[in-house]
């Protein structure tokens, strides 16, 4: 085996198919959730199962994080970290309850902060790589799902700045997609059709997302309706961007 990769948010969407590309390239794996079943049902997905592990927990506290830490520390071999766990809440700021909003930073942001300052010497001493699971969302304000936009605006600029200080140490892929149907909307509560125009694969965005790492990674907007989606947020001054978000998205 290659040696060790955590991937969050294994037990489903793009946790899923990452645990299958990583497979096949022969790694062995620790899939981390929070659903038992669910995590069992990635794992008989996988080839080989018995050469893999789960990891049960959450990440919405700071215990969960922490927990995991010390598991992952008993690993000698871990080269790569996938932060894929992340959530969304969708609806007017005022009407959601703050207890989950708060949880989406904790898990979208503030895990992938925490885990990945714990073992970056490990990946550093294995000249590993790490994957950041961000989002278009990330690139321009997203009104009625704001501390979702906020949070992985928050994890694409980190991930981009720590790209920069360890350039040619360890391989970071920052992967901004745009709609997928990964179940986040279910999640979310996000009403079906809502940025349908551009939803492209899973598989296309994980198929980008293992082509940037082989080639030492980057900031990886995946399939070309996602890099139409990332050209007009980029494009469009927010004057007009704003507005026109804030009635599509309206409840």
């Amino acid at each position: 085996m290659k040696g060790t990769v955590l991937i969050t948010g294994a037990s489903g969407g793009f946790g899923v198919l990452f645990a299958q590309a990583f497979e096949e390239q022969g790694y062995s794996l620790l899939l981390h959730g929070r659903d038992k079943a669910r995590l069992q049902m990635t794992l008989d997905s996988l080839k080989r199962p018995e050469l893999h592990r789960t990891l049960l927990g959450g990440l919405s506290a700071r215990k969960g994080v922490d927990e995991l830490v010390e598991r992952i520390m008993q690993e000698d071999d871990l080269v790569g970290i996938v932060n894929n766990a992340g959530f969304g809440t969708w609806g007017a700021f005022e009407m959601c309850e703050s207890v989950p909003q708060l949880d989406v930073l904790r898990v979208d942001l503030l895990a992938p902060v925490m885990l990945s300052h714990a073992l970056l010497p490990r990946l550093k001493r294995q000249n590993g790589f790490m994957i950041n699971v961000s989002s278009l969302a990330g690139e321009t304000p997203l009104p009625y799902m704001s501390t979702y936009g906020a949070a992985k605006a928050g994890l694409t600029f980190w991930s981009e700045a720590l790209r920069a200080e360890l350039q040619g140490v360890v391989r970071i892929v920052t992967l901004a997609p745009g709609p997928s149907p990964t179940g986040f909307r279910v999640v979310s509560g996000a009403p079906k059709g809502k940025g349908g125009l551009f939803s492209t694969s899973p598989s296309i965005v994980i198929e980008a997302a293992m082509q940037s790492l082989a080639q030492g990674g980057g900031y990886c907007v995946p399939g070309w309706r996602h890099k139409v989606l990332w050209c007009l947020q980029t494009l469009m001054p927010r004057i007009l961007s704003l507005p026109i978000m804030a009635r599509y998205l309206k409840p």
